[in-house]
């Protein structure tokens, strides 16, 4: 077994395929309609479906806007160059909600970034 994807419900598709692909560096792997269900799916992600874990954003016609909830935490994304990273996120107009440096009572240097749906993203920096 392993994991195929995250699902995550997005308010404006457009911005959020924006987000992860231009901020973050995914592509949009594969994306459908349908219409009598009124809504999107797009995948999005670093390889190919067959061998990577993915995201999948999931767009509901018609609707506007959703609760995050206490129970999600947040995705994790690794790069080797996390301040690079925050930079390009809020070059292109998105959050750094967390600046770079050490997790809390530890040494890996993290940061956050969001999502324009509000999901949390962390960058974690890969030696």
């Amino acid at each position: 077994m392993r994991m195929l994807h995250t699902m995550l419900r997005v308010a404006d598709l457009e911005a959020s395929r924006r987000f992860y692909c231009e901020a973050l560096g995914m592509k949009v792997l594969r994306q459908n309609d349908y219409p009598d269900g009124k809504f999107t799916l797009c995948f999005v992600g670093y390889g190919d479906e067959a061998t990577n874990t993915v995201i999948e954003l999931t767009h509901n016609w018609g609707r506007s806007d959703y609760v995050i909830g206490d129970g999600f935490g947040h995705l994790a994304i690794g790069t080797e160059d996390i301040a690079g990273a925050c930079e390009r996120v809020r070059a292109l107009g998105y959050k750094v909600t967390r600046e770079p440096g050490p997790m809390k009572h530890g040494t890996t240097v993290i940061a956050f970034v969001e999502d324009p749906t509000g999901y949390k993203v962390e960058l974690i920096e890969k030696r």
